[in-house]
């Protein structure tokens, strides 16, 4: 096999439909079934919500990192916030460049790219210059140009009807 068919990918799930993460989540569980070893990087989500996501793959030894400190829109210092998400990057960044991880997921990494917290040149060169063995999920709406353009598969998730909408919350086993 050539070091094109055997290096790792780099997957981006975007736009503003539901599933970006849960796609994620499943490509983890499909890692772990192959005895890959997966990290998870979390940008915006806090320890407040203690998803269903995170409890698995905790049980099934795959290392979680909570980096953020909520959504943007709930946060009381906006300084504090980016700062959360730039020591997440930092850890990202050393997870990527170790080659210890052969599935690293970056999730809602779009946005503190998006909001200038962290530098797009940064991400760009960690992920186009990662051991070959690793590859990259990044999840997270308005993927930036450069972003989709050193991925190898690019997804985006359209929005069509969403409860929320209707004033339905957040539930337990479907959403978290």
């Amino acid at each position: 096999m050539s070091d094109a068919e055997t290096r790792g990918m780099v997957i981006v799930n975007t736009g503003d439909g539901k599933g970006k993460s849960s796609s994620a989540f499943g490509v983890m569980l499909r890692a772990v079934a192959r005895g890959w070893t997966v990290i998870v990087i979390q940008f915006i989500k806090s320890d407040k919500w203690q998803t269903g996501e995170k409890k698995m793959a905790e049980q099934l030894g795959v290392t979680w990192i909570t980096g953020g400190d909520g959504f943007t829109w709930e946060s009381d210092d906006m300084e504090a916030t980016e700062r959360a998400a730039q020591d997440a990057w930092e850890q990202a960044g050393a997870a990527i460049r170790s080659g210890e991880y052969d599935l690293v997921i970056l999730d809602e990494a779009t946005y503190p790219v998006t909001f200038g917290w962290v530098p797009v040149g940064d991400v760009v060169e960690v992920i186009e210059q990662r051991p070959g063995n690793v590859n990259v999920i990044i999840t997270g709406r308005d993927a930036t140009p450069e972003l989709i353009e050193i991925a190898d598969t690019v997804t985006e998730m359209r929005k069509v009807k969403h409860a929320f909408d209707a004033g339905r919350v957040a539930r337990k086993g479907l959403d978290y």
